[in-house]
């Protein structure tokens, strides 16, 4: 990802000319026309999708407490963040009180769970099943919480951006939310349990290449949009100020996760997934959203971009801690290891 934001800073040209709308078609029929950045969201979604171990998701249907505990927390979260940010940026001396950065965080933590959050939960032992069942759970409830959350949201903003938000809260209703985030990786899931053995043995071995390669060029095209307008007229109070808002609100989001987590007593690997689930969000629908929306301020973008690689750093963090989870003591452990290394237990009087 660093890689493509360095793509996007040097050669911005081939990403401008990709976020353009392309017209398909013979010369003599009408044309269709293609959009590459909700193109590409779409197959990483579909590959999201078909990499979903569906097997394991009946151990939901048992212990549904973390499942529960992360969706309402992850909707729940820009009621709670985003208010408090709003408050503060109005502080400021910018003409409307931040209303552009407040706008790019609604943006991105009303959208579902990250499907990478299941790869950061492999990789620090956490629930895999409930990290799965927390994403396409945000996913299938998307279509409605998505426009409600940008509507709740809607009167913090002053000026043009309250507008435009509204605009996007009804894109989001009127077809986003269905066609561009639940469809895909629907059809992924559905591919999975149509295709038979060996085909969908294949389809699933190339999903993780081609997600991979569809999410970096995603992301240099998104970037495209930003960087390039900002290093033309380089603003370093607004990139500051970027960076700041998208790391508090990243941070606050995973520390809501975590102190909820242990408030509830919830096990290492659970809590994990469910820290997971409340600070990483889709930020890369949240930046196809800006770009159909609010295609004449790139600048919005910023802080998008600046998310996208902090909820990274700090997934990071929680996979490393939970690695080496600290489990209580207890006489019956204690107990057990003492029988597992081979010295007896001294034994009382009588």
């Amino acid at each position: 990802m660093s890689g493509a934001y360095l793509a996007a800073a040097t050669v911005p040209a081939p990403g401008l000319w990709l976020r353009r709308t392309h017209w398909l078609g013979a010369s003599s029929l009408p044309g269709i026309p293609f959009t590459t950045a909700p193109f590409l969201l779409s197959l990483v979604l579909f590959t999201a999708g078909l990499q979903v171990p569906l097997s394991e998701l009946r151990a939901l249907v048992r212990r549904p407490t973390a499942l529960l505990t992360g969706l309402v927390l992850h909707l729940v979260a820009p009621l709670l963040i985003i208010p408090g940010v709003a408050f503060a940026l109005r502080q400021s001396p910018d003409s409307d009180g931040g209303s552009g950065l407040v706008t790019a965080m609604i943006l991105i933590v009303a959208m579902p769970v990250a499907a990478g959050a299941t790869v950061w939960t492999g990789k620090g032992e956490g629930c895999q099943p409930t990290a799965v069942g927390l994403v396409l759970a945000s996913t299938l409830v998307s279509p409605l919480t998505l426009p409600v959350t940008l509507a709740a949201l809607c009167p913090l903003l002053h000026g043009p951006y309250a507008g435009s938000l509204a605009e996007a809260a009804r894109t989001a209703g009127s077809g986003f939310a269905l066609t561009g985030v639940l469809l895909p990786c629907g059809a992924g899931i559905l591919c999975r349990l149509v295709l038979p053995g060996r085909p969908a043995s294949l389809l699933v071995g190339t999903a993780a290449p081609a997600a991979m390669l569809a999410s970096l060029l995603l992301t240099y095209v998104n970037a495209s949009g930003a960087l390039g307008p900002f290093l033309a007229h380089p603003e370093p109070v607004l990139f500051t100020a970027a960076v700041s808002v998208a790391a508090a609100v990243c941070g606050l989001s995973f520390a809501l996760g975590l102190v909820t987590t242990r408030a509830l007593r919830l096990d290492a690997p659970a809590g994990a997934s469910v820290t997971l689930a409340c600070g990483m969000n889709n930020s890369s629908a949240g930046a196809v959203l800006i770009t159909t929306t609010l295609p004449d301020r790139p600048h919005v973008l910023l802080p998008v971009l600046a998310y996208s690689l902090l909820q990274k750093a700090a997934a990071g963090r929680v996979v490393r801690a939970g690695r080496h989870p600290r489990r209580p003591f207890s006489s019956r452990s204690w107990a057990g290891r003492r029988h597992r290394t081979g010295s007896p237990a001294r034994r009382g009087p009588r």
